[in-house]
């Protein structure tokens, strides 16, 4: 049986979501979340967006994949990747314009 917080959310939901916010604790995370809110793009597309390396996109894309926030498509030679779902997409869009108030 789940143990309720004091906010009535089961435990396990709010270990899912203090999950969720770890995996997106980087600026190139959230850059990729943004990027991809706009629909799926191959590494190349992003490393052009975002300005770091593709070895540095590579490597975050790997946490968005394990996190299941990012799914990847192979298309012949190239790899696109795509949000799992949008929600996290509002998430990561209201903190940026929230920190931009």
């Amino acid at each position: 049986m789940t143990s309720p917080s004091s906010a009535g959310e089961p435990l396990e939901a709010l270990q899912a979501a203090s999950d969720l916010l770890r995996a997106l604790a980087s600026p190139v995370r959230v850059g990729i979340v943004r990027e991809l809110a706009e629909g799926g793009k191959y590494v190349h597309e992003l490393v052009a967006a975002l300005g770091v390396s593709q070895p540095l996109v590579s490597q975050h894309l790997r946490v968005l994949r394990t996190s299941r926030i990012v799914t990847a498509r192979r298309q012949a030679r190239e790899t696109q990747y795509s949000l799992t779902d949008d929600h996290v997409a509002h998430i990561v869009l209201d903190a940026i314009r929230h920190a931009q108030e």
